[in-house]
């Protein structure tokens, strides 16, 4: 049986994942400007993404008021919504209720301007507070929680979800993570997490001789048993020790994030969000989608292969 025969009969049964995409944000925003200069060499991509992302203080950062707002009404008309990375806790916000308040008036220009936000996901609250706070679990767990619940008080249409990276934390930090904060939002009366994403450094399966793609799995399986959506980010781990070797380019990209998701499929993985994301600073271009080595191509082939179907 080939691999993409064994993909689809894995995902077949299932409810197609939703699917993210998100381009670099390098080289002054070169690709996520690309995508709406250029809609025309993207379309079959954009039939197959639910979702097109960016951390929110680089959308922020790099783009006017002009250029986002005859860009983001068009992720309406193309069925699309709008998704962020976020803070929740970090080292230049150490509160739920400082990064909300920075992070809010980003936030209100991209709505003011068109843009309505669908869902945001935080950026490793949990590995913030123990690797640069170097606080307790229980810290985190309060000001994420508390973040939540700013955002659900304000923006009640936003899905939130949050990231966290593995194997730097391991199977049990995780679904521990996962409980502690579902229990303190119930105890909030705040609704829990719409999802929970990780951020697989799968280099270290090999270099560093940690973690496992059966491990990822028992992630996936513990979220399914939580009735918590499981997102996975898809991405070239090995991207920036290869080029610190002089030996990556686009291909690179293209070729280790297509092995990722072979890899996933082939321990039974099935997540139940599909997110493409580098902040590797490759590819280098966005489109067209019928090009080697763009980013579209990647995510449009991805797709092929490891979602089955169009939007619906």
């Amino acid at each position: 049986m080939t691999l993409s025969l064994c993909a689809a009969l894995c995902l077949v049964a299932a409810p197609r994942p939703t699917v993210w995409m998100m381009p670099p944000g390098g080289e002054g925003g070169r690709c996520w400007r690309e995508l709406f200069e250029h809609p025309e060499q993207w379309a079959e991509t954009r039939a197959r993404v639910d979702y097109l992302g960016a951390a929110d203080h680089v959308l922020h950062r790099q783009y006017t008021d002009a250029e986002l707002g005859a860009w983001l009404p068009k992720l309406g008309e193309w069925g699309l919504k709008l998704g962020l990375e976020v803070g929740a806790v970090k080292e230049w916000a150490t509160t739920g209720q400082k990064c909300f308040d920075l992070e809010r008036v980003a936030w209100d220009r991209f709505q003011h301007l068109g843009g309505p936000i669908g869902a945001v996901a935080f950026d490793e609250p949990l590995c913030c507070v123990r690797q640069h706070l170097k606080k307790p679990d229980s810290y985190a767990v309060d000001e994420t929680a508390a973040f939540i619940a700013l955002v659900r008080s304000h923006y009640p249409q936003i899905k939130v979800g949050d990231i966290e990276p593995y194997p730097y934390l391991s199977v049990a930090d995780l679904t521990g993570w996962i409980d502690a904060l579902q229990a303190k939002l119930a105890t909030m009366g705040v609704r829990g997490l719409d999802f929970f994403r990780v951020d697989v450094d799968w280099l270290n399966f090999v270099v560093g001789r940690a973690g496992s793609w059966r491990e990822v799995r028992r992630i996936e399986d513990a979220c399914r048993a939580r009735k918590l959506p499981f997102s996975l980010i898809y991405w070239a781990a090995n991207y920036p020790m290869l080029k610190s070797k002089g030996l990556a380019d686009d291909s690179t990209w293209y070729v280790s994030t297509m092995g990722m998701a072979q890899d996933y499929v082939a321990v039974g993985g099935r997540p139940d969000e599909v997110v493409i994301e580098s902040w590797v600073g490759a590819p280098s271009h966005s489109v067209p989608e019928t090009e080697s080595w763009t980013f579209t191509r990647s995510v449009l082939d991805l797709c092929r292969t490891f979602v089955p179907g169009v939007r619906p």
